[in-house]
């Protein structure tokens, strides 16, 4: 019997390594604009945050329109300095942006221990004017726990001399800013944007912006070891489209941004852990397992500082703790398959899958 169990815990490992699921989004120029966006980022829900409540008769503010360098139709998003707000509820500020949230499908939120791939093109006019404040073109945000308001990521154009596109980060409350380049490399072309995050509290961030026409790089970020995730949060999601200050209205004009083919990939429900170990990483024996209350882990020298994360099968975290012995509690655990990671000083040093009986 215990051998039938650990071959069901290994077909759970290659399943769980092997998982994929991508969602993507592209303009058809037939099916009405809202319809189309909201039946694949939140079937049955609204996915669109339009300034159309406070400017009725302009209508939709995102249309499609055939592009000739595309040799396809797009999603142009338009905004207006006047009388266009942020869904009637700020008026300092004006919103036309898409987005999944608590309503859309599991695999378009980002949870801990998962690595998801964001893409899209975008395309801003020659004589694009950012607000000196805020113009933000692409968010990451999290839902849930204190720290919500505060984007995680934030790519988002501003006014200087000579203006700027700047990549904002915040692991708490706090912002800075990682990145920049002159916005006139990015103006009146179409840019291919690359996003990969890995989710978690020791998770990693990249960004690469390519120009379509020519194939150069504009931007390459990327950063290894750093905090993608929000105290208490109950999951990350994607915002793209225009969010401007009406603060620095002087400098502001009517805008049409172009967007096309957002995909949300998710490259793995492996546990971030175990994503990222080495080959010849340890996995121990234990016994038994299955296991209805407990397990130990056969020859664990247990080592000062070393710490246990347990995932279930699904990547999702669900406690981290100090290892004081090599017998594991499992007795609260509802049946099914387990990982137990160990770690000292942040450094993963072997993983366990396990199952509950």
């Amino acid at each position: 019997m215990k051998t039938v169990h650990f071959f069901i815990v290994s077909i759970c490992v290659i399943l769980v390594s092997e998982l994929r699921s991508q969602t993507v989004l592209k303009a058809n120029g037939s099916t009405e604009t809202y319809s189309l966006i909201n039946s694949v980022l939140a079937p049955g829900y609204t996915a669109v945050e339009p300034p159309d409540c406070s400017h009725t008769d302009f209508g939709p503010h995102i249309d499609q329109v055939f592009d000739a360098e595309l040799q396809q139709y797009v999603f142009r998003f338009q905004i207006h300095t006047s009388p266009d707000n942020d869904r009637c509820i700020s008026f300092d500020r004006q919103r036309n942006e898409i987005k999944t949230y608590d309503s859309s499908p599991d695999n378009l939120k980002a949870t801990i221990g998962e690595n998801v791939v964001y893409k899209w093109k975008f395309k801003l006019p020659a004589n694009f004017q950012p607000s000196s404040n805020f113009t933000h073109i692409h968010q990451i945000k999290a839902v849930g726990g204190s720290e919500e308001s505060m984007p995680l990521i934030t790519l988002t154009p501003r006014k200087a001399s000579p203006n700027r596109l700047e990549l904002r980060y915040s692991d708490h409350l706090d912002q800075i800013t990682l990145t920049q380049i002159d916005l006139s490399k990015v103006l009146d072309r179409w840019i291919q944007a690359t996003e990969t995050i890995g989710v978690g509290e020791h998770g990693s961030y990249s960004l690469l912006l390519e120009d379509i026409a020519d194939k150069s790089i504009v931007l390459n970020y990327a950063q290894a070891d750093t905090r993608v995730w929000k105290t208490d949060a109950d999951f990350l999601r994607p915002k793209w489209g225009i969010y401007r200050s009406l603060l620095d209205k002087a400098s502001l004009r009517d805008e049409m941004l172009y967007f096309a083919d957002f995909s949300i990939e998710e490259k793995s429900d492996l546990p971030e852990a175990l994503s990222t170990l080495r080959p010849n990483a340890k996995q121990y024996s234990i016994y038994p397992n299955p296991a209805a209350t407990h397990f130990t882990i056969k020859d664990l020298v247990i080592l000062p500082n070393d710490t246990a994360l347990l995932y279930n099968a699904k990547g999702q975290l669900l406690q981290t703790f100090s290892l004081q012995t090599n017998q594991i509690a499992i007795s609260t655990l509802v049946p099914g398959a387990y990982y137990l990671v160990l770690r000292n000083n942040r450094l993963t040093k072997a993983y366990i899958p396990f199952v509950k009986e």
